[in-house]
């Protein structure tokens, strides 16, 4: 096919394949397939926009899925020190697949724990609104309630994680089980179950054998049905490294909550047999070195990182984290990054300095015309392109390879900037209620959609004269070289 054979977008066909939606990177693509077969670790080096991301997702799209579930269980003789439990995905068709069926007592979300209530999908682990654990999306801050660390709906590949993944199974959990004590010394085990209607039945340990009691008393850390790719970029410590929730009454028998119940995985052990992605890395140097130790162990403990948190003397030991690292930042910033993680990636892996431009051949001109198709069915609220259009955006491409990176007879592969002119082509066709984005539309895109300090300079001819205008003192030209008397 070439740009003739079009009428408009809508006849450029999108692969399948998230690795086929990544446009030029040759030399990077070799490297990602490699990765998938062999489990090496990455580090892209490149500026903004050259698709480092969206590399690292299609490589996460592209491995086997998960195989363990990974659970955390009450200790009987240690409660501090809960047990660990490594599941298989044949173990878990094994279990009884049939829950209890007494008769419990019935309660609202708001009437059950704060912790039981976000584990069941009905309150946002973010503000703490209370919402129906089918709606995805919290009202009350707009956060996905399911999905903080993974790619969720912000992935470029959001059709294909639905198609790859059974993603609804990895939301939230259907039933919670936990521990008390009452003063007698006596544990009772609670199972917290959503049933129709919006409401939580409430099962008591009286409703199980006594086999059954033990193997109950555990929480899920990192679930089966999950998508393998977790993007930690600016991370905290605590959301990298796991934690174990504060509680003011500690594990007090008859109020407190049990220890097991407050671990909380990080971000190395959610991406345990898929992809822990960071963006940016040197900007969390402080805590490569913990990186280091998580590749080279493929587990890592959970303890409670605050000394001043009932949580601190908890320690869940020997997590498994068995996951790809893929590392990205810009060419400035590789020496920040500490040398013992980049010798471990080199060991193990491969160091890939991104690509700017590709060749401009027919070919190629069509890639770009595919970005544009990609780029309209990703933003879901603007028409398709006119072939007038992306022809607009194949000439502006290469216009792009020679201003910015000297490249003649090149296509630029700063692909995010020419994505934001054709949202705001777009946006331009939608507000002029017309049914396709038209080459006029693209023009003023690329003459409107500017970084700020061009428009600066535009105004005022420099950006220091804008300074001088912003902060009402003006400049020493604006007073025929006086300034102010």
């Amino acid at each position: 096919m070439f740009l003739d054979d079009i009428a408009d977008s809508r006849d450029i066909q999108i692969p399948k394949n998230a690795i086929e939606r990544i446009i030029g990177q040759v030399r990077a693509v070799e490297k990602v397939k490699i990765a998938i077969r062999q489990r090496r670790h990455l580090l892209f080096v490149g500026p903004p926009g050259v698709g480092k991301s969206m590399l690292a997702q299609a490589l996460a799209l592209n491995l086997p899925k998960p195989t363990h579930e990974v659970r955390v269980m009450h200790n009987e003789n240690e409660p501090e020190r809960p047990l660990l439990e490594v599941v298989s995905k044949e173990q878990m068709e094994n279990e009884s697949a049939c829950g209890p069926t007494t008769r419990g007592m019935m309660l609202s979300p708001k009437e059950v724990p704060f912790f039981v209530a976000e584990q069941l999908g009905f309150r946002c682990t973010t503000c703490g609104t209370l919402s129906s654990d089918r709606e995805m999306i919290c009202p009350g801050c707009g956060v996905n309630k399911y999905a903080t660390r993974s790619m969720g709906d912000r992935s470029p590949f959001s059709d294909i994680i639905t198609e790859v993944f059974d993603y609804s199974l990895s939301r939230p959990e259907k039933e919670v089980q936990i521990t008390r004590t009452d003063k007698n010394g006596k544990e009772t085990m609670l199972i917290y179950r959503k049933i129709e209607g919006g409401r939580i039945q409430v099962i008591d340990r009286a409703s199980f054998d006594a086999p059954k009691k033990v193997e109950r008393k555990r929480k899920v850390l990192v679930p089966l049905n999950r998508i393998p790719f977790v993007q930690a970029t600016g991370a905290s410590e605590t959301e990298l490294l796991g934690d174990v929730r504060h509680d003011p009454f500690g594990s007090h028998p008859e109020i407190g909550t049990p220890a097991y119940m407050r671990v909380i995985p990080g971000a190395v052990h959610e991406a345990h047999e898929g992809v822990l992605f960071i963006d940016e890395l040197p900007q969390i140097q402080h805590l490569q070195n913990f990186i280091l130790t998580a590749m080279q162990e493929k587990k890592f403990p959970i303890t409670g990182r605050n000394p001043q948190s009932a949580g601190a003397s908890v320690k869940v030991n020997n997590v498994p984290c068995d996951y790809i690292f893929v590392g990205a930042c810009n060419i400035g910033d590789v020496e920040k990054i500490i040398q013992p993680l980049r010798s471990r990636i080199l060991g193990e892996g491969y160091e890939i300095l991104l690509d700017t431009t590709m060749p401009d051949t027919d070919e190629n001109r069509l890639k770009i015309a595919q970005f544009v198709a990609q780029e309209i069915e990703r933003d879901k609220r603007i028409p398709p392109a006119s072939k007038e259009a992306v022809e607009e955006i194949v000439k502006e491409a290469k216009n792009r390879a020679q201003a910015i990176d000297n490249a003649r007879g090149c296509l630029t592969l700063r692909l995010r900037d020419l994505g934001g002119i054709i949202r705001y082509a777009g946006d331009l066709a939608k507000l002029e209620e017309s049914t396709l984005i038209e080459k006029k539309h693209i023009i003023r895109g690329v003459l409107e959609a500017r970084p700020v300090e061009y428009q600066i300079r535009e105004s005022y001819g420099s950006l220091w004269k804008g300074i001088g205008k912003d902060s009402g003192l003006g400049t020493g030209e604006d007073f025929g070289g006086k300034g102010y008397r």
